[in-house]
């Protein structure tokens, strides 16, 4: 096994200057006791920097947040152990009261820090004092902009006072992704500078605590820690895996080399082509669905963002006539081989998302209409899922599903059907003119798009980007791609860009609410152009009416039917405005390999989380896997 063989070799090579860091070397580890993981942070700059609180070039996905870390609550992206939400270190839901301007907080006891020492209201009250005194910390903006004040009127009670009214103070402590984290009090208050201060080696709360790891940011192992039964995952059972190493393994090409050879257990992502080596190639190895398109489709929403700030964007007859030039089915193939999860709509169509918003609004969609001035016609077909799976099922044959709930389920439900007369309509009456075979803008200039896109750090969005332009451009728009490699996030938020592909709605999956990306929607938070933009709200878009939404939102208890409604409110307006334009789930291929371990969670039988190993949620999968006999 050349990976395991070597990281070995690398560990012995070091020992004599890393020995604090690599007690007992990786040589020594059963390997049917260890599950290797690939960490999608590569190697990590600041290897030893374990304060998740303080920004420094550490690492979170290296197990840091998904095995050592707690907090209140938790939302799964899928359906959950015990259903979508988890109470964690919180014993029950928040408590807020009428007005929304207080929420307290009941948490579990019997907890207890990997060092001995019981997690209590104190190390809560310490945490948000902390960030209310230390600007630069990770959470300091969120807790200074929202907290007046935190009080424990007991052990195993907190409360919190807010400067204003928000019914989703929660979502802060509630993990999606990651939350914000609990800090142990009786480390963190003899730091010193805290904003300089290691925590290496980190004192959990988790099941897990570090065992060792590379200086040179490689690999980290993380072991499960005799007193498991005091952490919160003990109510679901003992975590299967004794070491979890997660690990650099290279590209994606090495990748499937090191799981063909057995030596990854969790591929977090490959390309779709090494996909489809592996499902080819090794009987033990699996994704999300059984077959095709094999991949778990996130609860994020890649789309062509539009920087509304500029001029040839701010109708949105400009916006619909972009919309109408895209062929979804030629994107499909382009960028994911055909793998992908279509979407019409602001919501990703994963987790809970298919059964609250996309099923409910398939009715409307179908009786929506577009006016171009000339005519009315209704955009939407609701069979484009349906066409891309018949368009594959030739060559992949029983892997494409036939059933109609499984086709809307893998690959999407309906697009907006190209229509080049209407998209012409629809610029010719905002303003626009076609010169030959070139469109030019009101003001004369030729119509001229830039879409930014990832390059090779992420390549099935590239050529997502490559293939619109190319579209585009055939209409008679000078539209081409921008490759903004390792620089497409900053110029993102700094509105450096016409177009972009990325995504602006993020949501939890596994619930319905919208809020954990719409409330940055608000107006309230579009910088002016050439500031640089909070999150999430990339595309500087506002709407009345979309602030009217968020502000009954920001009034709406987070279970209350009434947000569903807001919800689909939403979606309904940014469906006639189009200040994105929706392509498709950001399909992750995460690839598990059954050697060594089962339990792995999978779409037809075992749809319990998120089977992403970098998503704080993987400590739920910990419990459900178990060594092959």
């Amino acid at each position: 096994m050349r990976i395991w063989r070597a990281i070995v070799t690398f560990v012995v090579a070091v020992s004599a200057i890393a020995s604090a860091h690599a007690q007992g070397s990786i040589s020594k580890l059963p390997r049917r006791e260890t599950l290797i993981v690939e960490n999608p942070e590569g190697t990590i700059k600041n290897a030893g920097w374990f304060n998740i609180w303080a920004i420094n070039a550490g690492g979170q996905s290296t197990g840091l947040h998904q095995l050592a870390m707690d907090t209140f609550w938790y939302i799964d992206p899928q359906r959950g152990l015990d259903g979508v939400w988890d109470n964690s270190l919180a014993s029950e839901k928040p408590i807020y009261n009428a007005d929304f301007t207080e929420m307290t907080v009941k948490l579990r006891q019997g907890i207890f820090w990997s060092d001995g020492k019981e997690f209590t209201a104190d190390d809560v009250v310490y945490t948000i004092q902390t960030h209310m005194k230390t600007p630069g910390l990770r959470w300091s903006a969120a807790v200074q902009v929202n907290v007046a004040d935190i009080s424990a009127p007991d052990p195993y009670t907190v409360v919190f006072k807010l400067k204003k009214s928000n019914s989703r103070f929660h979502a802060l402590f509630t993990v999606r992704w990651n939350a914000m984290w609990m800090m142990p009090k009786h480390v963190f208050e003899k730091a010193g500078d805290l904003l300089k201060f290691a925590f290496d080696p980190p004192v959990t709360l988790g099941p897990y605590v570090l065992h060792s790891y590379d200086p040179n940011g490689k690999w980290f192992i993380w072991q499960k820690r005799q007193d498991w039964q005091r952490t919160t995952v003990a109510r679901f059972g003992e975590p299967g895996p004794r070491y979890v190493a997660y690990i650099d393994p290279g590209p994606p090409d090495k990748r499937v080399i090191a799981q063909l050879n057995h030596e990854l257990d969790i591929i977090h992502d490959t390309s779709p082509e090494g996909m489809f080596t592996l499902a080819k190639q090794s009987k033990t190895s699996h994704s999300w669905f059984k077959g095709f398109p094999y991949a778990h489709p996130d609860p994020t929403l890649p789309a062509v963002i539009l920087n509304n700030q500029l001029d040839m964007f701010k109708n949105r007859d400009v916006r619909w006539a972009l919309a109408l030039l895209i062929d979804i089915k030629a994107v499909s193939m382009a960028s994911y081989r055909g793998a992908a999860t279509i979407s019409a709509i602001g919501v990703p169509p994963t987790g809970s998302h298919p059964e609250y918003y996309h099923a409910p609004l398939e009715s409307w969609l179908k009786d929506f209409e577009l006016d171009t001035g000339k005519r009315k016609f209704k955009p939407y077909d609701p069979t484009l899922g349906r066409q891309i799976a018949d368009m594959l099922r030739p060559s992949m044959t029983e892997q494409i599903p036939s059933d109609p709930e499984e086709i809307n389920r893998a690959f999407g439900r309906g697009w907006w059907k190209p229509n080049p007369q209407a998209a012409q309509e629809l610029l010719e009456r905002a303003g626009f003119t076609k010169r030959g075979e070139r469109w030019f803008m009101p003001d004369g200039k030729p119509f001229t798009i830039r879409i930014t896109v990832e390059g090779e750090l992420r390549p099935v969005m590239t050529r997502a980007g490559s293939m619109i332009a190319q579209q585009w451009r055939q209409f008679g728009i000078d539209a081409t791609t921008i490759v903004a490699q390792g620089s497409l996030v900053d110029r993102r938020n700094a509105g450096d860009y016409e177009a972009i592909i990325s995504w602006s709605v993020e949501t939890w999956g596994g619930h319905p609410d919208l809020s954990f990306f719409l409330d940055s929607w608000h107006s309230q938070f579009v910088a002016a152009p050439g500031k640089a933009q909070p999150p999430r709200n990339w595309q500087r878009w506002s709407s009345p009416e979309l602030d009217r939404i968020i502000e009954q939102i920001r009034q709406t208890g987070f279970d209350d039917p009434k947000g569903l409604e807001l919800g689909r409110e939403y979606v309904k307006l940014v469906v006639r405005e189009m200040p994105t334009i929706p392509l498709m789930s950001y399909n992750v291929f995460t690839v598990m390999d059954d050697t060594y371990w089962t339990g792995y969670p999978s779409a037809e039988s075992a749809p319990y989380t998120d089977p992403v190993p970098n998503w704080a949620n993987t400590k739920y999968m910990m419990v459900r896997l178990k060594p092959r006999q």
